[in-house]
């Protein structure tokens, strides 16, 4: 596969609002990590934007889950409360996306990591021209992503058993409004993110 150039976008984003309640979760296996509860999915939005309230320029995000899971939903949560430019959306078929910043705040690369199958597709994508320059976030990136840095926050969330489908035509990534209860595990890797076990999401 040949490199996919970030795509730019020029929108500026929207901001609804909602508040997730957090539980610790246990450390033993690795870093420090949180468990959250997500109700609905403008409380997945939500916890973006809290995320967008910690992160800095260098930053990576890893997301993983299901189909359908709101990998998507966060994301567009994160550039809201980035205040980065354009509409966020599943750069599933471009691979990546460059949401430039519309203020102080770094901008946001948004990756899309399903079609790739090896590292070395995803070294094709040149992202370490950036990465100190922005928030990325990489959907579907877990055994794939976590060689971009060694300071990374890993997201991975689920829904209960027995509720919802994924959707019916199996793209990844795709915005898809749910309205059963997911549950969202945040875990440190690094310096940078040692003191996640303590954090209380607060307003949006």
């Amino acid at each position: 596969m040949t490199g996919a150039a970030a795509e730019p976008a020029t929108e500026p984003a929207a901001e609804p609002a909602a508040e997730p309640a957090a539980e610790p979760a246990d450390r033993a296996g690795g870093g420090p990590s949180l468990v959250i509860d997500l109700p609905t999915a403008a409380d997945t939005r939500a916890l973006g934007r809290r995320l967008a309230s910690l992160t800095r320029a260098g930053d990576l995000l890893i997301l993983s889950g299901d189909l359908g899971a709101g990998k998507t939903t966060l994301v567009q949560g994160l550039g809201e409360g980035l205040g980065v430019r354009g509409r966020v959306s599943s750069p599933t078929f471009v691979i990546a996306r460059h949401h430039p910043p519309a203020g102080a705040r770094p901008g946001l690369l948004h990756v899309d990591a399903y079609r790739l199958e090896s590292l070395s597709q995803l070294d094709d994508l040149d992202l370490d021209a950036e990465l100190e320059d922005v928030v990325t976030a990489v959907e579907w990136g877990s055994g794939l992503a976590e060689r971009l840095a060694a300071d990374r926050l890993e997201i991975r969330i689920d829904r209960p058993r027995g509720t919802g489908a994924a959707p019916a035509d199996g793209l990844a990534g795709e915005d898809v409004q749910f309205d059963e209860a997911r549950r969202a595990e945040l875990r440190g890797a690094g310096p940078r993110w040692r003191g996640l076990g303590d954090w209380a999401p607060g307003p949006a």
